[in-house]
């Protein structure tokens, strides 16, 4: 008969215990509208960091797929303005050609040939400037997630603890029905500011260091140009040979029925 009360009891206290849920929708429901609002925001930092990431290494590999065809043919041409048409149109490397040559028409009404010389590679160094001032954009954008998302991370953080500190002092004890929903939003949202701004830093800093390989490369570029202008195509790069066509393979004699080699 004892044995029967209190197993009865146990029963009863275990259906009258509070069910608690612990998940990601329940920590956001703890932290209220603030944290589904930094939630939120830490999406449209991350969406926005992977289209620029995307984006911009679609771009620099499409510059320097094109600045292959530049040097096999471009410097193979006759001339500069030969050369031009065997670029792609709305190019990096067409546009630094084509104002090249605008600057070198324009700077033969000087009557300075040293002020001639220093527009010339003014207006070269222009150009550069925009395609990487173009090549550069959004970049900020990465810099400032990789920056700010941990610290809008630790503002859920502060804020979940915040109301978990609420919570005891209300239940007049900490009970881990009462923090363990805050302190786990807490949680969920510097891990979540982390895991937006690690993949912006590491972004941000492989798309600036390809950038520096194409601007090195633009550069070489406008100095040869300038060179070869300056020269009256005098100066020009070395370029290497085409490619020879493999000969066609002859035929093998026999002598006896054994073929050989001619």
């Amino acid at each position: 008969m004892i044995i029967e009360l209190l197993a009865g009891a146990a029963a009863a206290a275990t259906e009258a215990a509070p069910e608690n849920k612990f998940g990601f929708v329940e920590a956001m429901e703890q932290g209220g509208p603030v944290a589904w609002f930094i939630l939120a925001v830490m999406i449209i930092m991350s969406v926005g960091s992977f289209y620029i990431l995307i984006t911009k290494l679609l771009e620099q590999r499409k510059i320097m797929n094109q600045y292959k065809a530049v040097r096999q043919n471009f410097w193979r041409a006759g001339s500069i303005k030969e050369g031009a048409t065997k670029l792609e149109k709305n190019s990096a490397w067409r546009q630094l050609v084509d104002d090249a040559l605008k600057a070198n028409e324009d700077h033969g009404k000087m009557t300075d040939k040293r002020e001639a010389h220093d527009y010339l590679h003014g207006t070269l160094q222009a150009s550069e400037d925009s395609i990487n001032a173009k090549l550069a954009g959004g970049l900020p954008f990465l810099a400032s997630v990789g920056a700010t998302a941990p610290f809008i991370g630790l503002l859920g953080t502060v804020i979940g603890i915040y109301r978990a500190l609420i919570n005891i002092g209300i239940a007049g004890s900490a009970s881990i029905d009462k923090v363990a929903g805050p302190v786990g939003e807490a949680l969920i949202m510097t891990a979540i500011g982390l895991f937006v701004a690690v993949p912006a830093v590491l972004a941000f800093n492989w798309l600036q260091s390809r950038n520096r390989r194409i601007a090195e490369a633009m550069n070489g570029f406008s100095t040869d140009l300038l060179a070869y202008m300056g020269s009256d195509g005098a100066i020009k790069p070395a370029v290497g040979a085409a490619p020879a066509a493999k000969p066609a393979a002859r035929p093998a004699t026999t002598t006896g029925g054994v073929p050989t080699k001619s």
